[in-house]
């Protein structure tokens, strides 16, 4: 029977966090049994940031997540690692998916707007970036596409695009379904548990980059916010104890335990100090195997670069097959 298909990709801009590994790299890795999966470097979605765009390095970003990738369990003979930029059909899908989206289903998106509202919006591409996003997926037929929480609305998007399509030139595109982990879909950061993690907060306390010393590591949990209840309660309450509930999370992704398995074994423990101490103890035993794995791998570079390759010239051969389809339907060359 032929495999569904499932659909991923990264930005390459710096480091990862521990956010990124427990969201979608682990899950990653469990879709390879039952998918066939593709999962992209999204580097033409990275220069939408003036930052990236002046980094010489972009490449080297990309070389760095592909390692990231294979360190965290991708295993390149079963699935797709490719380099978007690599595959021109992305951008060329994207424009003819821009003349089947309304201009104010984009004005709508709320990233866009929290964007906007803090003038950081410097370019079209932030605007119309959900719309390369729906080629990037549609441009496969994909039929799953693990996201993040603050991707929904995104996907909801990326399926009335489709379906706009559809509905004029008949069933052409999957509409796919999307996944969010009940569990670690949104991370957030160790010193306040209301934001999200994110490798650009300046508070460094806040964030865990998966490459960083495991000793700094443990002494950020250690010193993560929790609350003031005495005696101190370890159970799962987002809105009342955010700080334990996003420690909880993490254990959680990491032990792969559900978080009613953890507040019953840390019922009868009375101590912050104590179940931070057990958090850090998990996450660094899991780090550091992902580090030995990403130092050996990072030093191939030919071997990184030949994976791209492979995989790009397999995406191309793909996304050609269905990009021609889509073509005779609107009668172009």
């Amino acid at each position: 029977m032929k495999k569904r298909i499932v659909f991923s990709s990264i930005q390459p801009s710096g480091q990862i966090t521990l956010g990124n590994y427990l969201g979608c790299l682990l899950h990653w890795k469990s879709f390879q049994k039952n998918y066939k999966c593709i999962y992209g470097i999204a580097d033409l979605h990275s220069i939408t940031t003036k930052k990236i765009r002046k980094e010489k390095e972009i490449y080297k970003f990309s070389l760095d997540l592909c390692a990231y990738y294979l360190s965290c369990g991708i295993n390149h003979k079963k699935s797709i690692i490719f380099l978007q930029s690599e595959v021109p059909q992305h951008t060329q899908l994207y424009w003819i998916l821009n003349c089947f989206t309304k201009v104010n289903d984009l004005k709508r998106m709320t990233q866009f707007k929290k964007i906007l509202l803090e003038k950081r919006v410097t370019n079209s591409g932030i605007f119309t970036y959900p719309v390369l996003m729906a080629s990037d997926i549609l441009l496969y037929q994909t039929n799953l596409v693990p996201i993040g929480l603050d991707q929904k609305q995104h996907m909801e998007l990326v399926k009335k695009i489709g379906k706009n399509f559809n509905a004029i030139y008949g069933k052409t595109f999957i509409l796919p379904k999307y996944f969010i982990p009940r569990i670690g879909s949104k991370i957030m950061s160790l010193q306040n548990p209301k934001l999200k993690m994110s490798k650009s907060d300046p508070n460094n306390s806040g964030k865990i980059l998966v490459l960083e010393n495991v000793e700094l590591i443990k002494k950020k949990i250690l010193k993560s916010v929790t609350d003031s209840e005495n005696p101190p309660n370890i159970r799962y309450d987002l809105s009342k104890k955010p700080g334990v509930s996003n420690l909880l999370e993490i254990l959680a992704c990491i032990k792969k335990k559900n978080i009613k398995e953890l507040e019953k074994k840390f019922f009868d423990t009375k101590s912050y100090k104590k179940f931070k101490c057990i958090v850090a103890e998990e996450v660094c035993k899991k780090i550091e195997k992902i580090q030995k794995k990403y130092f050996f791998i990072r030093k191939e570079e030919n071997y990184l670069k030949s994976i791209l390759l492979k995989g790009s010239i397999i995406a191309k051969k793909i996304a050609k097959k269905n990009l021609t389809k889509i073509y005779q339907k609107l009668h172009l060359k």
